[in-house]
């Protein structure tokens, strides 16, 4: 790789773009919130720039969750909600870095690309000396060919052609102009939208680093290219709940309620399933239990519902770069009958969990009449949670 040149000592903004939900990679969260080396792929991207020297001014563009896991921003940067596409985003920041003039240089990234570092960005910024946009590029190694109906066609040149790259950098001004012009028009990055003022966009060496992640194999690419391992360790929690039945009050059970006679008794709406969970969950972290983080003793979580304490597990799961790999849920009651609610129940854990159905598993069962259940006094409820963890 050749030399770069010494850090630009001029004023630069930067606009973050972490705003998209990933589809096409299939995790059960936005890809920017995946853990890369035991820190989310967004924060990369959103420490390099902030940590870059000449960067004074930022704006992080993202859906409120994706903004909540990565508080507090750091100093100088603020936020801009999304648009529909990207372009609409980056007029979004924009907007939101309208009191800056337009003299200043302006760095727009894709949170999907962790590795940047200062050098591609000292190429981009020198380049602007001589021209008004600049974008990193690699070349084509690989031969392409046309393709048709599944089948090889013709070869393309590739000795005109390049891969583009984030971050890109720009005139602000320049940058303003180009989507003020746009009016609508569709461009998958902001240097096509300066190309078509007529203004010419320099080309600087990119890294292969910069990688962008698009499916969940590229996670892997992104470990080797950025020398990171995310060794990850199983552990397995478990957790159990019992209440009793009593006339007059709902009954909650998995998160969604079920008509019946009586309702289950306690502190909070007394859900046992999600109290359960939420125990083995706390259990597979070494983190106490559901008493610990939500005593009963505590007015506040009177008739609280209990998705909000599934919910805090979940979380505390993510905050130690942890996934959940699959939860195991028994049921316990004689009456009423959980098994047509069964399909119900294991979708809203999915859904307070942030996770695929496919890893939540329910079940239902009687004592035959036996004991507290069988004699409809209570419900009781038993699960196991399977998490992956960073190793330590």
């Amino acid at each position: 790789m050749s030399e770069s040149p010494a850090p630009h000592p001029r004023r630069v903004a930067a606009i973050l773009l972490a705003g998209g939900r990933g589809a096409r990679a299939g995790f059960a969260r936005p890809k920017q919130l995946e853990m890369l080396g035991g820190r989310p792929v967004l924060r990369w991207s959103l420490d390099a720039l902030a940590d870059y020297q000449g960067v004074s001014d930022g704006v992080l563009v993202a859906n409120h969750d994706v903004m909540a896991a990565v508080q507090p921003l750091p100093e100088g940067w603020i936020s801009a909600d999304p648009g529909p596409d990207r372009q609409q985003s980056v007029a979004n920041a924009l907007t939101a870095l309208s009191d800056l003039p337009d003299e200043m240089m302006v760095l727009v990234h894709d949170a999907a690309r962790p590795g940047v570092d200062a050098a591609v960005i000292d190429r981009l910024l020198a380049a602007l000396d001589r021209a008004e946009a600049a974008i990193p590029v690699l070349p084509v190694p690989d031969t392409l060919v046309e393709a048709a109906d599944g089948e090889a066609g013709d070869v393309v040149a590739r000795d005109r052609l390049a891969r583009v790259q984030t971050p890109q950098a720009f005139r602000l001004g320049t940058l303003r102009r180009a989507h003020a012009k746009a009016s609508g028009a569709a461009a998958s990055d902001d240097a096509q939208l300066v190309r078509s003022l007529g203004v010419t966009v320099a080309m600087v060496e990119g890294d292969a680093r910069l990688h962008k992640l698009t499916y969940a194999d590229d996670m892997a690419i992104l470990r080797g290219l950025l020398g990171t391992s995310d060794m990850m360790r199983t552990a397995v929690g478990m957790g159990y709940d019992v209440h009793r039945l009593v006339a007059g009050k709902t009954l909650w059970i998995g998160g969604i309620e079920i008509e019946h006679s009586h309702g289950l008794e306690g502190h909070s709406d007394a859900d046992v399933a999600l109290h359960a969970l939420t125990d083995a969950i706390l259990g597979a972290l070494g983190d106490g239990d559901i008493g610990d983080h939500f005593p009963p003793s505590d007015p506040q979580w009177r008739g609280a519902a209990s998705h909000r304490f599934l919910s805090f597990a979940g979380e505390r799961v993510a905050a130690k770069g942890g996934r959940i790999g699959h939860l195991d849920l028994t049921i316990i009651a004689e009456a009423p009958r959980i098994g047509p609610h069964r399909v119900a129940i294991r979708n809203r854990i999915a859904e307070i969990l942030a996770i695929p159905a496919g890893r939540v598993s329910v079940k239902a069962t009687t004592t035959e009449r036996l004991g507290f259940t069988g004699r409809r006094e209570g419900i009781s409820a038993q699960a196991v949670a399977t998490i992956q963890l960073p190793e330590i």
